[in-house]
């Protein structure tokens, strides 16, 4: 039972027992339902830190060629993206099976087809290239991980295309904004609140 319990929502197959709610989340005059369980990210709310991206995200302009979700979880912040710009797809990854199961319940449940939801670890299994990549990486999987997702974004971004990214300010964002200004040559806080950091790199 312990090893359930304290089981880490980046697993690749979680075990814990099934355990679903219905959440709503609603951003303007948009209004999401995630059907969420046990063993993924934030199962009883759409953590504080993705809609805070989600809100940032939708005022930004990019490259129209794709967006990229990294770490998409149950789907919050690539269905939203997904309703935001119904004419690009957006493409959706996890290493979380249960997540990407309940990602692509909860696209069915709103009617969203215009995502592609993939098992990739990090950039594993992901091809092509975007105008957006947005991610909540996973910072309890460590500072390796998140450090190879926001590093590794230049390579899958079109030229102009933007990297959004959320972390706490107490679980590394000055850390990211560093390393993200020395892979892009910038990198902006777009917004502060609570302690959360939404920033922002430009591939120039």
């Amino acid at each position: 039972m312990k090893q359930e319990k304290n089981q880490m929502y980046f697993a690749t197959d979680p075990t814990a027992k099934h355990d679903e709610h219905l959440v709503d989340y609603h951003v303007d005059n948009i209004d999401l339902k995630f059907t969420t369980d046990a063993g993924v990210f934030s199962k009883l709310r759409i953590d504080y830190g993705s809609g805070v991206l989600i809100k940032e995200m939708k005022e930004q302009t990019f490259p129209a060629c794709g967006i990229l979700d990294v770490g998409c979880g149950y789907g919050p912040i690539g269905l939203f993206a997904a309703k935001f710009w119904p004419n690009q797809e957006v493409t959706m990854v996890d290493v979380n099976e249960r997540a990407l199961n309940l990602a692509k319940r909860n696209a069915s449940l709103n009617d969203i087809n215009n995502v592609k939801i993939l098992d990739s670890n990090g950039y594993e299994n992901v091809s092509g290239s975007y105008g957006l990549i947005v991610t909540n990486p996973p910072i309890r999987a460590g500072k390796k991980v998140v450090d190879e997702i926001l590093r590794g974004a230049k390579e899958y971004l079109v030229d102009e295309g933007l990297l959004l990214a959320v972390l706490q300010k107490k679980q590394g964002a000055p850390s990211a904004k560093k390393l993200m200004t020395q892979t892009f040559g910038n990198c902006e806080i777009l917004k502060r609140d609570k302690g959360y950091y939404i920033l922002a790199s430009r591939k120039q």
